[in-house]
């Protein structure tokens, strides 16, 4: 069951749920940035927030997806989106151009640079992250 922060209006996962508390229009992060990435982030956004218990929060740099705890991280930059999402193993192979350890998972990235890279792959990805982080706090 989510909660709203009466401060922000954010919808969260829970009472209590760290946040940055402060209204961000998810327009701000896109100003300045070419249609193709509204619309690659789109694609994104019409997929993922369907899922199951997903809330989708706004802080001054990025869009956080989160099912209990965050398993998507949008970063709108100039050129490109950074795509942030986690795993159980490393991913040393491309479109991944990082993977780091975070603990007992790792941080990948992806750089989103058009609608064309919103592919099927990529939702693998985010899939995965989002059931890893679900068995995560389930576990805590």
């Amino acid at each position: 069951m989510s909660w709203t922060c009466p401060k922000c209006d954010r919808e969260l996962p829970w009472k209590d749920y760290r946040h940055y508390c402060q209204r961000v229009s998810l327009d701000s992060l896109f100003e300045g940035r070419s249609p193709e990435l509204v619309l690659a982030f789109d694609k994104i956004l019409a997929e993922v927030a369907d899922w199951e218990n997903v809330l989708v929060g706004v802080t001054p740099n990025c869009i956080v997806f989160t099912r209990r705890v965050g398993f998507l991280i949008i970063r709108p930059m100039k050129k490109w989106l950074d795509i942030k999402f986690y795993s159980s193993a490393a991913h040393p192979e491309k479109p991944v151009i990082k993977s780091i350890k975070v603990g007992k998972k790792y941080g990948n990235h992806i750089r989103i640079h058009s609608a064309n890279d919103v592919v099927p792959g990529l939702f693998v990805y985010i899939r995965e992250s989002y059931e890893l982080m679900s068995k995560k706090r389930q576990a805590d």
